[in-house]
């Protein structure tokens, strides 16, 4: 039996049934399985695979099944959809091979009926895959983009009226890509230069991002567990457009910076670098465990500065009011503008989620801003790409607040300035991650 596909099993059941996070179940199982590199690369391109084609998986699993799908054992509905996965999105997976291990591994988890019946319905799925052509003509576009490039059909209609059609659909294509893994150099302990070589010294074939100066991009690597550069603290997991928020803000050294919602650490620790190790950062969160990781990170990158604080974002502004002279609200936010490393987040998505969330993103930037000093910054981001929650959660909170004004925090990027005082990122666009940031400005006392 392939243990690859077992593993892709179990992550599936873990992220159907449990509702965990796709890359938290992987790096379990993984870790559990002790494969080759090979079958590990195998594992985690079947596993994400599968997770992303969500309900597409379904739709067309329907179409050789002749019972409800919630009827079938959790397992063998897990094994089904790995099954179709590799017959239908896998080239270089022969049929016979996606048929056959998954009868084996069905071998296991169930008795001699149920390992006929997912033989029955893959080989069949072989023999006439035109069952599963997706629906087309007038008034079928959103289903058809929908179940061809694997996102729920309330968020393409959205993005079809947002951005048009190609549009639309080139985002579906960018969050459907292989993320690739983004590092940034802890400047605190060497450079970026420095940390290329030694990269790849350790076998990472690495470029240096366009984008930020601490910035690297993995294009080929083994397991983190391994990287020793990660491990000792020369590197932290980071995106592009991520890192971009540290140097909007533009931390000096020896100031008092707030991080109202920070975990698990990435931008309170890029701060920390660009401040020289030199000031104050309280890294406040909700939850207990993610303040550990804010602290673990911290201290595997040398950072003396940074206190985690076990803290609600919208009772800052009561507690520091006034003291801090900048202060980042990095907003719980719908996460639509990172799908693409987040390979189940879109079908965990509602879109009363947008409606929901700008009021709480709110009151969240109105205590937080009760911290900045006068002559003090606020700077609020999101990984988002949806308006409700960007431009107009600031227009909302500058035109109830007139003693801060916008910035302009297109002129402050490091690599190149964009010519908008409110950035936005658009992958389809930008070829990064979604990503927003604005800077306001507090007026000085009269």
């Amino acid at each position: 039996m392939d243990k690859a596909r077992e593993v892709a099993a179990k992550v599936l059941q873990s992220v159907h049934e449990q509702g965990a996070y796709a890359n938290v179940a992987l790096v379990q199982e993984l870790r559990r399985s002790k494969l080759t590199e090979t079958d590990r690369r195998f594992a985690t391109e079947l596993s994400y695979g599968a997770v992303k084609a969500g309900e597409t998986l379904d739709w067309i699993l329907r179409r050789y099944v002749n019972r409800p799908l919630k009827k079938i054992p959790p397992m063998i509905r897990e094994i089904l959809r790995l099954g179709i996965y590799q017959i239908f999105y896998m080239d270089r997976v022969p049929d016979s091979a996606a048929c056959n291990e998954s009868v084996e591994l069905t071998k296991k988890y169930s008795h001699a009926g149920t390992v006929k019946f997912v033989n029955a319905v893959l080989r069949t799925a072989v023999r006439e895959p035109e069952k599963a052509k997706f629906p087309t003509g007038k008034g079928k576009e959103t289903e058809h983009l929908s179940l061809e490039y694997c996102h729920p059909q309330w968020m393409v209609k959205r993005w079809i009226k947002e951005f048009g059609y190609e549009e639309a659909k080139a985002l579906c294509a960018f969050n459907n890509g292989q993320p690739v893994l983004s590092l940034r150099a802890n400047t605190l302990r060497i450079s970026r230069d420095a940390l290329l070589e030694r990269l790849k010294a350790e076998g990472v074939e690495v470029v240096p991002s366009r984008w930020v100066p601490e910035g690297i991009l993995c294009t080929s690597h083994g397991s983190l567990d391994a990287l020793e550069s990660l491990q000792q603290g020369d590197c932290q997991v980071q995106d592009e457009s991520s890192m971009l928020v540290a140097h909007v803000l533009s931390p000096q050294a020896g100031e008092f910076i707030i991080d109202a919602c920070s975990a698990p650490g990435g931008k309170a620790t890029h701060m920390a670098a660009l401040m020289g190790n030199q000031g104050r950062i309280l890294a406040c969160d909700i939850y207990e465990h993610k303040i550990k990781r804010i602290e673990e990170n911290a201290s595997r990158l040398g950072i003396r500065i940074i206190e985690a604080s076990l803290m609600d974002a919208r009772e800052i502004g009561a507690k520091y009011r006034g003291q801090a002279d900048r202060v980042l609200v990095d907003a719980p936010c719908s996460g639509l503008g990172v799908l693409r490393r987040k390979p189940d987040a879109r079908w965990n998505k509602q879109p009363d989620l947008l409606k929901e969330l700008p009021e709480l993103q709110l009151s969240i930037l109105e205590s937080a801003a009760e911290a900045v000093k006068p002559n003090g910054v606020l700077v609020y981001s999101t990984c988002t790409i949806e308006g409700e929650e960007n431009q107009k959660v600031v227009e909302k909170f500058l035109g109830k607040h007139g003693d801060f004004f916008l910035e302009d925090a297109g002129s402050l990027l490091p690599c190149g300035s964009r010519k908008e005082k409110m950035v936005q990122l658009y992958p389809q666009r930008d070829g990064i991650d979604g990503f927003f940031i604005a800077r306001m400005g507090r007026k000085g006392s009269s």
